[in-house]
């Protein structure tokens, strides 16, 4: 894997857990429309998801024409509360600096929002180790569209063939086909190894610790 010189990350659930965070907004948004509230756990399979796509997979597809005022809701309460309920896994400083000594050109895209991001790294000190941040709110087609991957890409300057992108779901595999982008799934999220087989992934790993393994 020598020929990369780009490394991409998807954020949630790979190199941070929101899912607290998440889980509080997505039940504030559905009980302000009067919809049952959601179990953790079905919360947690829609992390990675668009907002609008969070509702019609909790809500079921009866309710997609709520989409734009979920998103309001699920916002509202995000500025609240987000950046507080997320952690970053406790790996991955260590791993982000070690890359950065590499030489490696570091990146994340995500469809939550870049500032929420920014404001999570800024307290952990890890803000200045990545290059470029492309969040839900600098897109209009989120992931598996590849809107954001070649985002990143263009502000970088950097050739599709020197990127490999690291996320942990089949969104994520599938954006980074889409894109023509090598691809290295994680499991530190609730994706099962097996949902990765029929996407061409060059490895499956524990989490971005192995990268060090493998690069």
């Amino acid at each position: 894997m020598s020929r990369f010189e780009t490394l991409i990350f998807d954020f949630d659930y790979t190199l941070a857990d929101s899912s607290r965070g998440i889980i509080e907004c997505v039940n504030h948004a559905l009980g302000k429309l009067g919809l049952p509230r959601v179990t953790e756990e079905a919360t947690r399979r829609t992390v990675g998801l668009s907002l609008p796509e969070t509702l019609v997979a909790l809500a079921g597809r009866e309710h997609a024409d709520k989409g734009s005022e979920f998103t309001r809701l699920f916002i509202e309460r995000a500025d609240e509360v987000m950046a507080d309920l997320t952690v970053v896994f406790d790996f991955v400083p260590q791993v982000i600096e070690w890359l950065k000594r590499r030489g490696y050109t570091l990146g994340i895209i995500s469809t939550k929002y870049r500032y929420r991001i920014e404001a999570v790294l800024g307290r952990e000190g890890l803000l200045h180790l990545f290059d470029v941040i492309v969040g839900g709110e600098d897109v209009s087609n989120h992931k598996p569209d590849p809107e954001s991957l070649l985002a990143a890409l263009g502000k970088l300057g950097s050739p599709s063939s020197s990127v490999l992108y690291v996320g942990d779901s089949v969104t994520d595999a599938r954006a980074a086909e889409s894109a023509g982008v090598a691809f290295v799934a994680v499991l530190s999220g609730v994706t099962q190894r097996e949902a990765f087989s029929g996407y061409p992934v060059l490895a499956v790993i524990d989490s971005i610790v192995d990268l060090e393994e493998i690069l």
